[in-house]
Order: C-alpha cells, then sequence, then structure tokens
C-alpha cells in the first residue's frame, strides 16, 4: 500500500481498491493451499478471477482485480518476497464499455441559468455555486482537483489554473470568461466563509473548512436531475461534457487530451464515439431518408 501510494503516485481511493482486492485473493489463497508466497501461481490467480466472476461482479471491476494482481506480484517479486512473477501473464477481460453522460449545450445553458439567477441574490452559497459549476463545465476538471485547489493556484489575468491531477502530475487548464467572472465574483466573497480552518483552499463550506468532494456531487446530481438524459449524474458528468462539446466545436483530440489530463489518448477517444453518437442521431431523426 504504501508502494502504490508513494512511489507509484496512485490516488488514496485507487490504493484502497487495489488493497482490498489484495486482501481478497490473499484469503483466497490461503484457503487453496497457498502457504508461502512462491505456492501463488497464475493458475491461483485465475480461479481468483473465475470465482469473482461467478459471484457476479462487473467487468470492469474483474479488470481492476486483475490489474491488482499484477501490481502485486510484481511487487513480491521486485522486492525479493518471491523468486518469480506469477501474475505477469494474468490477462484481464475487458470492461464493458459504456458511454459517459453528456449534458447537451442547452441543458447546461439552463442549469448555468438558474445557477446565477440564484446566485443573483447574493447568497454567498449560491455565488460559490454557481463559480463551482462554472468552472467544472469550462475547465473539465475532476472534482478532486477542484476541490483541492488554492488560490494561488488561479490566475484570473490568463483565465488559467494549476491543478495536480493523477500520479501528482500538474497541468495548467484554461477556463472561458464566464468562469473567470463567476470565480472572480465569488473570490470577492470567499473572507465571509473564512475561518482558522480554511487555509488557502479556494472553495470554502459553510463551515470555512475546505469543500468536500461529497458537497460538489450533492449539488451536481441535483443539478443534473432537472435536465433530460440518463447515466451517471456527478461531476465526472460535466468533465465528459465539457470534453464533448469541444471536440463536436472542433478542438483537436490531443488538445483534449492534455486538457483534460490524461496519460492515454485511447482515454480520450471515448469521446468520439459520444460525439459519432450524437452526429448519428441528428442525422436520424434529421434526413428524411435516414
Amino acid at each position: 500500500m504504501s508502494y502504490l501510494a508513494h512511489e507509484r503516485s496512485l490516488s488514496a481511493n485507487t490504493v484502497k481498491a487495489y488493497g482490498g482486492d489484495v486482501a481478497d485473493l490473499n484469503d483466497f489463497a490461503a484457503t487453496h493451499g497457498v502457504q508461502r508466497a512462491d505456492d501463488l501461481t497464475l493458475a491461483v490467480l485465475r480461479d481468483w478471477l473465475w470465482r469473482s466472476a461467478e459471484a457476479g461482479l462487473t467487468k470492469t471491476t474483474l479488470a481492476r482485480r486483475a490489474a491488482s494482481a499484477r501490481a502485486y506480484t510484481a511487487w513480491m517479486r521486485r522486492t525479493g518476497v518471491t523468486a518469480g512473477d506469477a501474475g505477469v501473464r494474468l490477462k484481464s477481460p475487458k470492461p464493458d464499455r459504456s458511454l459517459p453522460r453528456v449534458v447537451t449545450e442547452a441543458g447546461m445553458t439552463q442549469i448555468l441559468d438558474g445557477l446565477a439567477t440564484r446566485a443573483h441574490s447574493g447568497d454567498v452559497g449560491s455565488i460559490r455555486d454557481l463559480a463551482i459549476v462554472e468552472l467544472l463545465y469550462a475547465s473539465g476538471m475532476r472534482v478532486s482537483e477542484l476541490v483541492s485547489l488554492d488560490v494561488a493556484a488561479l490566475d484570473l489575468a490568463r483565465n488559467t489554473a494549476a491543478v495536480v491531477g493523477k500520479g501528482n502530475k500538474e497541468r495548467m487548464v484554461p477556463f472561458g470568461v464566464p468562469a473567470a467572472q463567476a470565480v472572480s465574483r465569488y473570490l470577492a466573497v470567499r473572507p465571509t466563509l473564512v475561518t482558522e480552518r480554511s487555509g488557502t483552499a479556494v472553495f470554502l463550506g459553510a463551515r470555512g473548512s475546505r469543500l468536500g468532494t461529497r458537497a460538489v456531487y450533492e449539488l451536481v446530481t441535483t443539478l443534473l436531475s432537472s435536465v433530460p438524459g440518463s447515466g451517471p449524474a456527478g461531476p465526472h458528468a460535466l468533465r465528459h461534457t465539457a470534453a464533448t462539446h469541444l471536440l463536436d466545436g472542433g478542438a483537436d483530440l490531443r488538445v483534449v487530451q492534455e486538457l483534460l489530463g490524461h496519460a492515454s489518448l485511447g482515454t480520450t477517444q471515448i469521446y468520439t464515439h459520444v460525439s459519432m453518437e450524437r452526429l448519428e442521431a441528428s442525422y436520424r431523426q434529421a434526413h428524411p431518408r435516414a
């Protein structure tokens, strides 16, 4: 767990998930004749995955479990716990690829106009909520990156923010004028929320401490419930929406990859499928001989 967190710089959620997988693997191995680390074989690993599939785990979870097992056996080999690496040939089942939820431009306008109306009252929480949603949609940043923002990370002269993403990799993300205006307005009233627990956090809760991901999740989920669409309704839907709207508007795929902080272009390419589905749906609806 320490290796995953400090040497591979995986996120806390990933470390926790891998740790749970490895604990389950160890329990399974102990009841299937594995008394020493070197007794762990590829056959045992495959049997563990098969039993996991029989228990009804999704392909996505099974793929993560396979990755956990490979990381575990590679670590044991590297540190001299085992002579070989039993998991090096363990294959991951291909996860089911479901397309992410994307909010239409009209839907985003409806959400943002509603937030702006609430913020017009002068309520500090409403002003903050508008800044949060404008920034998420404008930049495509992850919710964890948003709540981790410090005031010094914002450059309102250039409309950019320095965010720290997965693997502790820092990148600069731009945002537009509406987001900059919403953030500037929030920063002007932020002092009313500040307490001794606030530190340098940009977004603060009602008690003055750094706003958590759960609060942002609840905000976005409530907002998305009022617009058409199916699928997950958390903050990641705004990230998906930003990426898809950029590609629909003609942005280069590699530029979107850089903006989102994806290590692999393949991860970004799912948004081309989203855009193609939207194109095909529009074609079927509009063309008389579709």
